[in-house]
């Protein structure tokens, strides 16, 4: 059930045009900083968007800006689990995996309980805060840490909200979910 809706949402993504996508992304990225989890927070990690993902680059910068550290996921394959590591350029601590994925080069693993707030990326969310991801398992490893005590916020499209994500045990939900044209807060 998971394959077949996230095969469904990446054509939904696909059948938008790049320009459509860049607009709303920069609806999405500007909505975020107006809410209160993100004005507040001094410590963020971002995902380093895919091309049919919203755009991280904008936050990062403008995290930059406020003065907030920023944070991006090194994966280790080995332990299976995102390692959280500062970075402070989106060209020089960069580079591209053999997965196409884009991470920090190098850096110490940043304190997960330090962390006030994770900008998760996924394929599809449902009105209650669940997610589908990419298939791998890593953000909600990441989440389900048990130093992890900031807010876990995913940034979509509103065209990948579905009625239902099927989720089974070891799935997080996410706390809020902002998208170009809303955002919504769950219950824990």
């Amino acid at each position: 059930m998971k394959t077949e809706l996230r095969q469904r949402l990446r054509k939904v993504l696909a059948g938008i045009p790049h320009e459509e996508l860049s607009t709303r992304s920069f609806r999405a990225c500007h909505r975020l900083f107006e809410q209160p989890e993100y004005l507040k927070a001094e410590i963020v990690m971002v995902f380093l968007s895919l091309p049919t993902e919203i755009d991280t680059a904008p936050i990062v910068l403008h995290a930059w800006q406020d003065r907030k550290r920023v944070l991006a996921p090194k994966i280790s394959w080995s332990q299976r689990r995102m390692l959280p590591v500062e970075i402070r350029s989106l060209t020089d601590d960069l580079l591209a995996t053999e997965m196409g994925f884009r991470e920090p080069v190098s850096g110490i693993p940043f304190p997960i309980s330090l962390i006030d707030l994770v900008i998760v990326p996924g394929l599809g969310f449902d009105e209650f805060g669940n997610r589908l991801g990419r298939g791998r398992g890593f953000y909600d490893r990441f989440l389900a840490h048990p130093e992890f005590r900031g807010v876990a916020c995913a940034l979509a499209y509103e065209a990948q909200m579905t009625p239902a994500v099927p989720v089974g045990p070891l799935d997080r939900h996410v706390d809020m979910l902002v998208t170009d044209e809303k955002v919504r807060r769950f219950a824990p």
